[in-house]
């Protein structure tokens, strides 16, 4: 996959991931994730288009009228990427912080997203 079709996927998946209109989510959710895809965050985990879905209820039921955006450049090779993001309020606050390593299936869907949040934190030398 090149860049930009990288840059598109990830930048939707973020959008429709906070989507409020449920129906618009899931049909979202089918797009772009293969089937079977796999969403691992640090409180949670959901396998399938269902369970995605579902995980981004609970996200939204914590966090009403709140928005995901990307924070930095998306840095791929083979079929994984990188991106940073933040969780913004309806003011556009920074509520959330984290990162995200994506794995991209064969059909240019999104495989396998596992998120961490905050920096990364450095070793002192």
């Amino acid at each position: 996959m090149d860049a930009q079709t990288i840059e598109t996927l990830v930048d939707a998946y973020l959008a429709a991931y906070c989507e409020p209109d449920r129906t618009t989510r899931e049909r979202a959710v089918a797009r772009l994730w293969a089937d079977g895809g796999r969403l691992v965050d640090p409180p949670l985990q959901a396998s399938g288009h269902a369970a995605i879905v579902a995980q981004s209820d609970a996200l939204l039921a914590q966090f009403p009228g709140h928005r995901f955006r990307r924070t930095t450049q998306i840095d791929s090779h083979h079929d994984f990427a990188r991106y940073g993001w933040a969780l913004a309020d309806a003011a556009g606050h920074a509520v959330l912080e984290g990162c995200d390593v994506a794995e991209l299936s064969a059909d240019g869907r999104l495989q396998r997203v596992i998120g961490f949040f905050g920096a990364p934190v450095k070793i002192a030398a």
